[in-house]
């Protein structure tokens, strides 16, 4: 690795250049530092609202990589690794989806996500290595997520990746992030400089946390684990969720507790089934058989239920 290249390179980086907005900050009462946050904070959205359109190119590679049997990967180091596993870990219980369909990987590993590791991400083959550990092939995703673009263990990734033939996204918030240069699909969130100079946990780590929610939220209702607007495919692991569960069930049936109940029971726990039982008036093999059909999407099996009705 050529440091001196990587420190003259983050010498020209947006993400560790000064504020001026904030250069006197430490002198400020409280109130006021807190103002200059939150003013810097409010440019965050319309970073990203630019990138729209790379964003959704990218959602659209995640889904066919999902209806194929693929997996989405992100990989990142520090706050950009914790950002990518923290999205991963919620899509199982949110949108019922089996634990390695969305995977998030972090330099220096499951230590590195309570505590700072940093040097961790100093190795491209490190990068390379953890692929290679969880099988990561052509059918999958890869997306690099780094604030300063150049993480040596996020690249090494990418360039394994893209020897793979896997389609490589990248998230960075400077234009020259050499992550771009490894990447089919380039999610550029210009942020400006920090309230405080590096410390890209903020405003870019806002920016980052934004488009990892899109990717996965708009690629899961793509997918069908979304009926209208609600998050019928959830996993209920714990009373909160199976109260959830129960609500959904009355919102999309506008059926009585009582009924949400007995329909939740007899589903074996699953909203969507259920959802579908009350709706159609069947039981919970054919909605079963019904959601199969209509490849998971809750819509389609209503539609295919209706022109089989429509058919005898």
């Amino acid at each position: 690795m050529d440091f001196q290249a990587l420190d003259d390179y983050l010498e020209r980086a947006t993400t560790e250049s000064r504020n001026a907005r904030s250069a006197n900050i430490d002198k400020l009462p409280t109130i006021e530092i807190l103002r200059i946050i939150n003013e810097e904070d409010k440019g965050v959205p319309f970073a990203v609202e630019k990138v729209l359109r790379d964003i959704a190119a990218l959602v659209e590679d995640i889904v066919r990589a999902f209806t194929s049997g693929g997996r989405l990967v992100y990989i990142g180091a520090g706050t950009s690794g914790r950002l990518g596993v923290l999205d991963a870990s919620e899509c199982p219980p949110t949108f019922g989806v089996p634990p390695g369909m969305v995977v998030g990987i972090i330099a220096g590993g499951e230590a590195a996500l309570r505590n700072s590791i940093e040097g961790a991400e100093d190795e491209p083959e490190e990068g390379m290595l953890a692929l290679r550990n969880i099988d990561f092939c052509s059918r999958d995703v890869l997306v690099g997520i780094t604030a300063s673009g150049s993480a040596p263990y996020v690249l090494g990734a990418m360039q394994y990746a893209r020897e793979q033939g896997s389609v490589v996204g990248a998230i960075s918030c400077n234009r020259e992030s050499k992550t771009f240069a490894l990447a089919h699909h380039r999610i550029l969130l210009e942020v400006g400089p920090e309230v405080i100079t590096g410390s890209t946990r903020m405003k870019a780590g806002t920016a980052q946390k934004l488009v990892l929610n899109m990717l996965t939220t708009t690629s899961m209702i793509r997918i069908g684990k979304v009926y209208g607007n609600l998050m019928v495919d959830l996993t209920p692991v714990n009373r909160k969720l199976v109260d959830r569960s129960k609500r959904l069930i009355r919102q999309a049936t506008g059926c009585t507790k009582d009924e949400a109940e007995a329909a939740f029971l007899a589903s074996g726990g699953k909203p969507k089934i259920a959802i579908l039982m009350i709706a159609l008036g069947i039981s919970a093999e054919t909605a079963q058989e019904l959601i199969q059909q209509g490849q998971g999407r809750l819509a389609d099996a209503m539609r295919i239920y209706s022109q089989s009705k429509k058919g005898r």
